[in-house]
């Protein structure tokens, strides 16, 4: 079951009582999304990849608020985006309809994304002109693709609730579908994290965190 919850910068998440944690950050669901994934992740992809389509590979799509916040940016900054994400136990429609986040973006992508969101889980679907999403219903450490991305938004649930999402062994998998010099972003930094990472051959940068977080982790691939 999955429970409405208000956060402190007006917006709202989910709470989902069989992980025992909310979806987004109870200090501010939107705030968030934008600081960690737009701000540390997808900006910086684009400088670091100039002039072509941006190649976003997600860990979590819950209720879709990464990806939103990532086509407006695409949409008003004309960059191409082709956006898969990974989804173990998809949400209904209706439950990202409750989310109200239709108010922090355009109608056009809001209304692309829910009435195309079932024909996403099956497969590529273009929400709106240049923005691109597809929604893959699998565990992560069963999904394998030839494809190469230029960016990872890492936003599963929390090593406490969900420690099997962070093992070594689940980063470097990932990890795998990065080109060289492609970012991995993540709201969440831990020594495990860091040492996991640079094992693999990453530079790691610790950031400023989100409002309720001291720090985050971003790192590039040699």
């Amino acid at each position: 079951m999955n429970k409405i919850t208000l956060t402190a910068d007006g917006s709202n998440t989910l709470y989902n009582e069989t992980i025992g944690e909310h979806y987004h950050s109870k200090h501010g669901a939107v705030q968030e999304s934008i600081h960690v994934f737009i701000d540390a992740g997808l900006k910086h992809a684009i400088n670091s990849f100039p002039d072509q389509q941006i190649n976003i590979l997600e860990v979590g799509f819950g209720t879709g608020l990464n990806f939103l916040h990532s086509a407006a940016y695409g949409q008003e900054n004309k960059i191409e985006l082709n956006y898969t994400s990974l989804e173990a136990f998809p949400l209904q429609v209706e439950e990202l309809e409750s989310t109200g986040y239709n108010n922090y973006v355009p109608k056009d992508i809001w209304d692309g994304l829910i009435n195309n969101y079932g024909k996403a889980l099956q497969q590529t679907v273009q929400i709106i002109p240049r923005q691109h999403l597809r929604i893959v219903h699998s565990y992560l450490h069963r999904y394998e693709t030839s494809q190469q991305f230029d960016l990872i938004y890492y936003d599963a649930f929390s090593v406490q609730h969900q420690p099997e999402m962070w093992t070594d062994e689940i980063i470097a998998h990932v990890c795998r579908f990065l080109k060289p010099g492609g970012i991995f972003v993540t709201y969440a930094i831990t020594g495990k994290l860091k040492r996991a990472l640079k094992s693999i051959g990453f530079s790691i940068e610790k950031l400023p965190g989100a409002p309720g977080k001291r720090e985050m982790l971003r790192a590039t691939k040699g």
